[in-house]
């Protein structure tokens, strides 16, 4: 039996800001909206790799605060090939106005990453 992660799924308080941050600086493809009755909507949004993210909204949304150090998904991550693509990527979305929350670096496990808020204020990694 082979397992992949189908898709990963986030809630969004503004579901288009959302689906246009994804597609404007990681090149995500969406399909149609869906709505039900019960006033939930989302995308799904398809990057290159294969991989899904499920943005969903709901008219009871409620707010929380973004945690870093918290049980449950911490970020998540997308590759761009190479040191120089983190670097122009993560200017770009800061000069967008978006928030960094840690400049362009080697880590101690390898990775050459930055790290910025989504709209939501979900952690995006940027790695080569």
């Amino acid at each position: 039996m082979k397992i992949i992660i189908e898709h990963i799924a986030v809630y969004t308080s503004d579901l288009e800001r959302s689906k246009e941050f994804y597609q404007k600086y990681f090149n995500a493809e969406s399909n149609e909206k869906y709505r039900n009755k019960s006033g939930f909507s989302s995308y799904f949004l398809t990057f290159s790799s294969g991989a899904r993210l499920e943005i969903m909204s709901h008219t009871k949304l409620a707010s929380r605060e973004v945690l870093d150090k918290v049980n449950g998904i911490n970020h998540l991550a997308f590759s761009v090939g190479d040191k120089d693509g983190v670097i122009t990527l993560t200017e770009r979305i800061i000069n967008d106005g978006y928030t960094l929350l840690s400049p362009p670096r080697k880590t101690g496990d390898g990775y050459f990453e930055s790290c910025v808020a989504d709209p939501d204020g979900n952690r995006i990694e940027i790695t080569e």
